[in-house]
């Protein structure tokens, strides 16, 4: 195989961006679009006159290798498992599917099937995360991480909870970055403009006595994304708006700003990973273990919120 032959399920807000990306991927042919509401068919071939549109997954099977699947989540797992019993590959937006048992099942078809199962979480793309080495300072042995990622209103993702929306993304960088999981965790929330919660803080309990708090929120006065780490160093901030790290050592009296990089397209670069596991068998980026990880402490975030108290966690991934 020279080239993947992609299909795109889903041409809405994020769909178009990453129909922009498969468009002009050199070791794509953009074969096919799902996309269930005709009236947006017009636009598609407007903008993709060789593209092929359909309305239903099963008919783009004969003409597609992978998928990437840009639908609303509570449409994920249905799709996600037919496209592995085809033995497709796919690259499935966050999150992978709407519970834990749901993500464990479509993770085992596609290991049974080797089929390609990549996640979109986009946030692991930031360049400085490849730059850890020169922080080691600050991040050996933290006591505290604090991650924050709250934005005035926007009256966007008001279908589901600031969990599932927004902190996902960063009990996924959590994971990826500390290399390790919880024994249990406690969160707090409210709910303000919708019917789901708006507002939450969790707090994240390790065995070696490291703490973490997550806060997500969308009716915020400002916003911020800002992942930081307290050690016997001092502090470092990685401002991922921004896109700069600043320090607080406690052998100095001034915060000092160590290293900025530049905006990449996060996208583009989650496609290609996609790509070169399929093409060139190298790892997957954001694999099914990942995503089935990020919904098991989805779970558990919500049910502290709802018994009102702190939750263990045990190894329930397997």
């Amino acid at each position: 195989m020279s080239k993947v032959k992609v299909g795109l399920i889903g041409h809405g807000h994020l769909g178009k961006w990453h129909a922009q990306k498969i468009e002009v991927h050199d070791e794509t042919e953009f074969s096919s679009i799902i996309e269930i509401n005709e009236t947006q068919w017009a636009e598609i071939k407007n903008l993709y006159p060789n593209v092929q549109i359909f309305k239903t997954v099963e008919e783009s099977f004969e003409y597609c290798d992978a998928y990437i699947v840009s639908s609303p989540t509570a449409f994920h797992y249905e799709i996600v498992i037919k496209l592995l019993k085809a033995k497709k590959h796919v690259f499935c937006e966050k999150p992978l599917v709407s519970t834990l048992d749901q993500a464990k099942e479509v993770n085992q078809l596609a290991k049974e099937n080797k089929a390609i199962l990549q996640v979109g979480h986009s946030e692991r793309c930031h360049q400085i995360w490849e730059r850890l080495g020169e922080f080691k300072d600050f991040l050996n042995q933290p006591s505290l991480i604090n991650i924050e990622r709250v934005a005035p209103f926007k009256g966007r993702a008001t279908d589901v909870d600031v969990v599932q929306d927004l902190m996902i993304h960063d009990i996924d960088l959590l994971l990826y970055i500390f290399k390790k999981e919880p024994i249990a965790l406690e969160a707090f929330g409210e709910k303000i403009r919708t019917k789901y919660w708006d507002y939450v803080k969790s707090i994240w309990y390790f065995d070696d006595g490291m703490k973490a708090t997550i806060t997500v929120g969308r009716n915020n006065i400002s916003e911020v994304r800002n992942l930081e780490v307290i050690s016997k160093n001092g502090m470092i901030q990685f401002d991922l708006m921004n896109r700069e790290v600043k320090i607080a050592d406690k052998n100095k009296e001034s915060v000092e700003i160590i290293a900025k990089y530049e905006a990449r397209d996060h996208l583009a670069i989650e496609q290609n990973y996609f790509y070169q596991s399929i093409l060139k068998d190298r790892p997957v980026f954001v694999n099914g273990d990942d995503g089935v990880k990020s919904i098991l402490y989805i779970e558990k975030v919500l049910e502290s919120l709802d018994k009102k108290e702190k939750v263990l966690c045990h190894n329930e991934t397997a």
